[in-house]
């Protein structure tokens, strides 16, 4: 069993930053990727960001891409999200998920945690 904790969200003004944390626990051993998704009220689940456990094939979406950036301790088995210069589109619960491999669908990721919720004012 893995179990992971988000961290960090909260409310903020257009412009504001953030960063959320994610802290695994558990046999953390068994993971593979770890990744951001986010939620927005009436939409589906989207990603946001991942990283593996060496670091690399770093990925972010279109949306995202030079605003955010996703990081990995692995001393600490916990990665964080860094958000700067939030828009009111980024508002939505924000969930950290690993894998044991390499997914290509939300269906594939083995953990996920609670949520925390991210709200942009305008």
């Amino acid at each position: 069993q893995v179990q992971l904790v988000e961290s960090g969200g909260e409310l903020v003004q257009t412009g504001g930053s953030l960063r959320l944390s994610c802290a695994a626990s558990g046999h953390t051993g068994s993971i593979y990727t770890m990744s951001w998704f986010r939620q927005a009220p009436g939409k589906e689940r989207e990603f946001v960001a991942s990283i593996r456990w060496a670091g690399g094939n770093i990925y972010y979406s279109d949306s995202v891409k030079g605003r955010f950036t996703i990081s990995l301790d692995n001393a600490k088995s916990t990665w964080y999200l860094q958000m700067n210069s939030l828009k009111p589109q980024d508002t939505g619960v924000y969930y950290c998920a690993a894998s044991r491999a390499i997914p290509t669908s939300t269906s594939q990721y083995d953990y996920w945690g609670q949520g925390t919720q991210v709200t942009v004012s305008s």
